[in-house]
């Protein structure tokens, strides 16, 4: 089965549409763009190039996909955007190409869901099986790894991390990286506790989260400045996978990563719980 455009479409010659892709009316597909197997492009969304798409993905309504970064420093050099498989970008979305100077390529990985007006600006890497609610904003050059969650409203600086399996919070400013499996929330972020609930709905035994439970108790608790809290932490559970990630994720933190409290007492759901 060929491609499905509609009559009143744009696509330019040079885009490769895949079998059983479908274009909306009023939709537009510039140069450069590859859409994989059964992705659906809505009406009056616009998807640019140098852009690649992969399968069953759904662009809804007025998106905007693969456009020129806002960055003052680009130039019109060759930057592209790479988006997976099994994606909902929701209506009015903005994700921009890279830019030279900062890798040349934003990515996006499988089975991400991206509500109503949130933006992924140039060069920001997107893991897999993520939530952005309505206006989230990465700023460029932001990470979110895979299974992360970000609010409504939350706005994260160029170059932020979030880590995998955290949960932001709506409304949730960060200037320092978001710790994984745990929830952040806040204009002046706070670590809510261990995000066990997320975890548990992606497949985490209680082992799991006990052994994610008890690192966050040293890192958050011990009263151990960072670096020697990841050093104890590292020692004490050396085979945990988990828990190496957690480490290398706070050891390579650019500004740091966000260790706060509210009020310096947990919540109920706090850390110190297990």
């Amino acid at each position: 089965m060929s491609a499905r455009v509609h009559s009143l479409a744009a696509v330019d010659p040079s885009a490769r549409l895949a079998d059983d892709v479908v274009v909306g009316a009023f939709a537009v597909v510039g140069a450069e763009v590859e859409i994989g197997a059964g992705t659906e492009i809505g009406a009056g969304a616009q998807v640019h190039g140098p852009t690649r798409i992969g399968r069953d993905n759904h662009i809804h309504p007025h998106a905007c996909v693969g456009t020129d970064p806002q960055d003052l420093k680009y130039r019109g050099e060759r930057a592209s955007l790479e988006i997976g498989d099994r994606n909902q970008i929701r209506e009015f979305t903005t994700i921009h190409r890279g830019t030279g100077h900062g890798g040349g390529v934003t990515r996006i990985g499988d089975d991400n869901l991206l509500m109503v007006y949130s933006h992924v600006a140039h060069d920001c890497q997107v893991g897999s099986r993520t939530i952005f609610a309505n206006n989230a904003t990465l700023a460029g050059h932001c990470e979110v790894h895979d299974d992360a969650t970000v609010g409504a409203f939350s706005a994260i600086q160029p170059f932020g991390r979030i880590g995998r399996h955290a949960y932001v919070g709506g409304y949730t400013r960060l200037l320092n990286d978001a710790l994984p499996f745990v929830k952040t929330s806040g204009l002046r972020p706070v670590v809510l506790g261990v995000n066990r609930i997320g975890m548990q709905r992606k497949g985490f035994d209680e082992a799991r989260v006990r052994a994610v439970s008890a690192a966050m108790r040293i890192l958050l608790r011990s009263g151990l400045n960072t670096g020697q809290a990841i050093e104890r932490i590292a020692a004490e559970m050396p085979d945990n996978e988990d828990i190496a990630y957690l480490v290398e994720f706070v050891r390579s933190a650019r500004r740091g990563v966000i260790r706060s409290r509210p009020g310096g007492r947990g919540s109920e759901d706090d850390v110190a719980a297990d």
